[in-house]
């Protein structure tokens, strides 16, 4: 039957999109949305296919119950037949008598071919039922698969942008390692060391000049005390 092959195809086809997609992946979000997409796709293909074992199970189970009705049927014909015959030779009617044994007999025939079909019917509900019970199984465990994936999605999303920005640092890192900017860096250092050198000359410069005012000071100074001293002497 095309139903006992319809979860191993549809399993086959999973695997081969999974894999073309994470060769071919460049956005992992979309991928994923994809893949719930396609799962979702098989599991109501799935469905169907399920949905058509149930449906034929339960025409047996139909076929069964009609057979079974119909056996029952042609033994209470046989079973009056029988008795009407009986009758017919307590009578002395022997034309009627083998009349009603003929048509006993041709019920009875009809009750073992109902018998039969019961017996087929049995034998095919039983296949048809382990049948149905193995598709529901796998059925239930695609649907247990698609959900893992949907609660797994939102982590996969997240590790999988998580990788990229680690490689964008890692590159990063690189390329800076290649430009090597501690040479800009030193050289701009050596630019500061002689602007606070500059800085420093002119302090200096700065407090040479004020000491030169206050010396200039002080010799006046001096000079004033000698005149005053020379001027007593003159007037002693």
């Amino acid at each position: 039957m095309a139903q006992t092959t319809i979860l191993g195809r549809i399993g086959q086809l999973v695997r081969a999109n999974i894999n073309a997609m994470l060769d071919s992946a460049e956005d992992p979000e979309r991928m994923l949305d994809q893949l719930v997409r396609d799962f979702t796709n098989n599991i109501a293909e799935a469905e169907e296919a399920v949905a058509q074992t149930v449906g034929n199970l339960r025409l047996l189970e139909d076929d069964h119950r009609e057979a079974q009705s119909a056996q029952v049927e042609w033994g209470d014909k046989a079973r009056a037949a029988a008795r009407k015959a009986d009758e017919m030779r307590g009578a002395g009617n022997a034309s009627e008598v083998d009349r009603f044994d003929g048509l006993a007999k041709i019920a009875i025939r009809r009750q073992i071919s109902f018998e039969q079909q019961v017996q087929t019917f049995e034998t095919q509900i039983e296949q048809q039922t382990a049948l149905t019970d193995q598709l529901k199984d796998g059925l239930n465990k695609l649907r247990t698969k698609r959900e893992e994936l949907v609660q797994k999605r939102d982590e996969l999303v997240s590790r999988a942008k998580m990788a990229a920005a680690q490689r964008q640092v890692q590159d990063a890192v690189r390329e800076i390692s290649v430009m090597d900017p501690t040479s800009e860096l030193s050289r701009f250092e050596e630019r500061i060391r002689r602007d606070e050198a500059m800085a420093r000359g002119m302090q200096e410069v700065a407090a040479s000049s004020l000491e030169e005012e206050f010396a200039s000071l002080e010799d006046a100074d001096t000079e004033a005390e000698v005149e005053a001293r020379l001027a007593g002497l003159r007037t002693g």
